[in-house]
């Protein structure tokens, strides 16, 4: 749902037009902190591109999802701390000295691999399970 065609600001007017939406519905948004668009000197507010690639998500989730404004709120607040997570990952694999990172060993499967070793053996029987209190 890509509505726009320049970079730029747009004022609450036009965001709302464009998306056929009321700018109450813009103004609630953003009290209820879904969006955060900047203001002019005359307290104008400001939509930047970005603004308006999260009111796509937004109008998404609430229209074709029929998601409400405070699943809406978790869903955005989830999906920042993925993205800073994924932030954190990337920073840190980046930092890790090329020798210390890790590499698949030939001749091994990921199973192999694993904490508990190859995860081909038989299968545990039911007097083992009962065994171990499961």
């Amino acid at each position: 749902m890509t509505k726009r065609k320049s970079k730029g600001a747009y004022m609450i007017s036009a965001v709302a037009e464009m998306y056929g939406i009321h700018p109450q519905t813009l103004r609630l948004y953003e009290r209820e902190g879904l969006l955060k668009p900047s203001r002019t000197e005359g307290n104008t507010r400001l939509y930047t591109d970005e603004d308006l690639q999260r009111l796509e998500f937004i109008l998404s989730l609430a229209r074709d999802l029929g998601v409400n404004i405070s699943g809406i709120a978790i869903i955005l607040q989830m999906r920042e701390r993925m993205e800073e997570m994924q932030r954190q990952i990337q920073e840190g694999r980046s930092s890790l000295p090329r020798h210390r990172r890790r590499r698949p060993i030939p001749g091994r499967d990921r199973a192999a691999a694993t904490p508990f070793g190859n995860t081909r053996h038989a299968p545990i029987s039911t007097e083992e399970i009962t065994c171990l209190g499961l």
